[in-house]
């Protein structure tokens, strides 16, 4: 490779009156700052200024995008702990419904109870007093069958006194005033 540069180089040489790669051309120099110059300046003003407000732009938009996700965040966390007090106290409120429930059951289960218990008291001193009623009229029926048969008793003793055509009649008004069975 070095052979096939070896003659260009030494053409370049002839043609331009000399110089290598380390002699500087004080023109060449100067006008490449210029031309370096005027392409910085108008990179400037044409592409760097255009270019840096689209990644300011765009770095402030990623800003406020972040900024926004961690707001979004912040409010997630709100939203996640206010739900989870929710859930708790939803729980508490439950467990109360339940206990009341539970007491109140057995409020009326006991008052149910009572219930029944009087009545069936009530019950039991109506019965009582039934039977009560019904043992003092047969009682009274009984001493006034027991009246009646002593009175009859007595008025036979007396009749014995009478003639035995008047007893025989007397008897026979007896059979036939005492009730008939069947």
């Amino acid at each position: 490779m070095n052979g096939a540069l070896a003659p260009l180089l030494l053409a370049a040489e002839a043609a331009g009156g000399g110089g290598g790669l380390t002699d500087i051309n004080f023109g060449l120099t100067v006008w490449t700052v210029v031309l370096f110059g005027l392409f910085a300046f108008v990179l400037t003003k044409l592409g760097w200024r255009p270019l840096l407000k689209v990644v300011e732009e765009r770095e402030r938009s990623v800003r406020e995008a972040v900024e926004g996700a961690q707001r979004a965040s912040a409010e997630a966390q709100t939203l996640l702990t206010q739900h989870r007090e929710m859930l708790r106290e939803a729980s508490r409120e439950r467990e109360e419904i339940i206990k009341k429930a539970l007491q109140e059951s057995e409020q009326i289960k006991s008052d149910l109870a009572a219930r029944a218990k009087a009545a069936s008291d009530q019950m039991i001193q109506r019965a009582k007093e039934q039977i009560e009623r019904e043992k003092a009229q047969a009682v009274q029926e009984l001493r006034a069958q027991v009246a009646d048969l002593a009175i009859e008793a007595a008025s036979k003793i007396v009749e014995t006194s009478l003639t035995p055509e008047a007893q025989r009649k007397l008897v026979d008004d007896f059979i036939t005033a005492l009730p008939k069975v069947g």
